[in-house]
């Protein structure tokens, strides 16, 4: 058997282990890779609806401000109707 046939036989094993192994990682890392994008997606939809659950908080103080000054005008023009009666 001839030295060259020898190291193929030995090499190409070892190469097919290491290039699998290779692979094992790879996958690993673009699996983290991805994973870590979708958690960063996550973390901006979450920061948009808390600001937006914020806005929304905001307007409905706002609208029942409103409401109260409608509701003591109301109040005022049942009363004066009551004593033009």
């Amino acid at each position: 058997m001839s030295t060259s046939v020898y190291l193929l036989t030995i090499c190409l094993p070892l190469a097919t282990v290491l290039l699998v192994f290779g692979m094992k990682y790879f996958a690993a890392v673009q699996q983290a890779r991805s994973r870590l994008a979708q958690d960063e997606a996550y973390r901006q939809l979450a920061a948009q609806a808390a600001q937006s659950q914020a806005e929304t908080a905001a307007q409905l103080a706002s609208m029942s401000v409103t409401l109260a000054r409608l509701e003591s005008r109301t109040a005022s023009v049942e009363q004066i109707l009551k004593q033009v009666e």
